[in-house]
């Protein structure tokens, strides 16, 4: 995720209030209240469910013609579980429920805050195959104004379920340690077009609407999943190697916005240039006409506001630089995902730090200059967010302000300072074993200590406890002259 320029000021920053609420629900017997668990997650504590990992998702929606109804959803889920159930948690916090079965049979259910607790028949063994099916509906609109799920556009939806809001969409295990394959649905009258992550499977017409299907060809995190349904123009054209590429725009903003997605194989090509081959089957852009107030990376269809296209304000080269920012992260933190929200620092210091050199080599906006903005900002930022990978809890009902410079800036300035102390070549070496090693799954700060550790042959701990816990920066390697302003100051 990165915040749109226009969001940064001030007078137009948007609170994220990602608020709970209750999910509406049936209540059929249960012998014991429902009560909702989590992970641990140390800033989401009741995010995702022990008990079970998710295999997929199969999502199906049928969106009405109108952003402001709910749409017909099935979701069915295929876990496997371990540990023995005789409940079912799932996070689901926007939408009505008609009915859940296990295994085909009916389940009895009850909402605890952001939970759908469900109540097999049978209680399920440790290691047993089960597959959930939820009948329910997808609210768009939220009657406490709160940012995240569904985005609505002016022509149709969009999605931004960053960092736990994919639950008010769709029932799931809505925590990125519990990645899942994902087949998805979308049915809408004439007139629309439905994109999702993933490939094209089948498109079925009837009489007055289309369903489309896409899958994935690699596990995903539920914060970013994607689908698109509005009134859009699908654009084709090859990346490296024959990787497909599809972009979603406004139908009328075509000709204005072909320009900028024309870059795009090349910006891939200079990412593959520095961490490898492109880890997913497909990628695009999907330029929305909504005022979301940042820009995110769902896997292979990344989001972006279509003003930061088209608003003159704005120079070339900063735009491009944006657009790789997500592409970055289809490597660090969509194939590479955070095992904990506290490891966000891997996905939004990386996507910075390529960001950030891509300027440097494509605009001469050296990297250098903008670390060493930085280091004097970066005191400032810890006080403020926490140090970059012990980010502090988010604000109380805006739960995407854990998206502070500290993640960003501060946490690229932290890779600089790796770079400075171990050199370019092993710095280099170290970002193409990461993805590389971790590809498709999650991966830890202290998976990133290990290995930059083994890579440069030293030991790096002591290095990084000052860089990504301390509340005080530290000198930064090779500048000694560096000074970072005082808190207050």
């Amino acid at each position: 995720m990165l915040l749109s320029p226009h969001a940064r000021k001030p007078r137009r920053l948007k609170a994220a209030a990602l608020l709970a609420s209750a999910v509406s629900v049936c209540l059929v017997a249960a012998s014991a209240p429902a009560a909702p668990l989590g992970v641990g997650d140390r800033l989401f504590p009741h995010l995702g469910n022990p008990g079970y990992d998710v295999a997929s998702y199969d999502l199906s929606f049928t969106y009405p013609g109108s952003n402001s109804e709910p749409l017909q959803a099935v979701t069915t889920i295929d876990a496997w579980t371990t540990t023995s159930l005789d409940r079912i948690n799932l996070d689901f916090a926007h939408g009505e429920v008609e009915s859940v079965e296990v295994d085909g049979k009916p389940a009895a259910f009850a909402g605890a805050d952001e939970d759908l607790v469900v109540t097999p028949e049978d209680e399920l063994p440790r290691g047993s195959w089960m597959r959930i099916t939820v009948k329910h509906t997808s609210d768009p609109v939220s009657s406490d104004d709160r940012d995240g799920g569904w985005v609505r556009t002016t022509d149709g939806l969009a999605m931004a379920n960053q960092a736990d809001a994919a639950h008010l969409v769709f029932p799931c295990n809505d925590h990125p340690s519990d990645k899942a394959m994902f087949t998805i649905r979308i049915t809408a009258p004439d007139g629309y077009t439905a994109v999702a992550g993933g490939l094209p499977t089948g498109v079925d017409r009837a009489a007055g609407a289309t369903t489309w299907t896409y899958r994935t060809q690699h596990p995903m995190a539920t914060e970013l999943a994607q689908v698109s349904i509005g009134r859009s123009t699908v654009l084709h054209r090859t990346g490296p190697h024959g990787l497909p590429l599809r972009d979603v725009v406004p139908t009328k903003h075509r000709e204005a916005l072909e320009p900028w997605l024309e870059k795009t194989p090349d910006q891939i090509a200079w990412m593959e240039s520095k961490v490898g081959r492109f880890p997913f089957e497909t990628y695009g852009l999907l330029m929305a006409d909504a005022d979301t107030g940042f820009e995110l990376e769902t896997q292979t269809l990344s989001l972006f506001e279509r003003e930061l296209f088209t608003e003159p304000a704005y120079p070339k080269w900063y735009v491009e630089s944006i657009m790789v920012h997500e592409l970055a992260h289809q490597w660090f933190g969509d194939s590479v995902a955070p095992a904990a929200w506290s490891d966000l620092w891997l996905n939004e210091g990386h996507a910075t730090w390529y960001e950030a050199l891509y300027a440097e080599e494509k605009a001469g906006k050296t990297l250098e200059a903008r670390m060493k903005a930085a280091y004097g900002a970066s005191d400032r930022w810890r006080a403020a967010g926490g140090p970059p990978a012990a980010p502090k809890a988010p604000d109380p009902g805006q739960k995407i302000s854990i998206f502070r410079p500290n993640v960003y800036d501060g946490a690229a300035l932290a890779l600089y300072a790796l770079r400075q102390e171990i050199g370019r070549e092993t710095f280099e070496r170290l970002e193409r074993v990461w993805v590389s090693r971790h590809a498709d799954g999650t991966a830890t700060t202290e998976d990133f200590v290990r290995l930059a550790s083994q890579l440069s042959g030293r030991d790096l701990g002591g290095f990084f406890q000052e860089w990504l816990y301390g509340e005080k920066t530290p000198p930064m390697p090779g500048h000694p002259e560096w000074k970072s302003v005082a808190p207050g100051k």
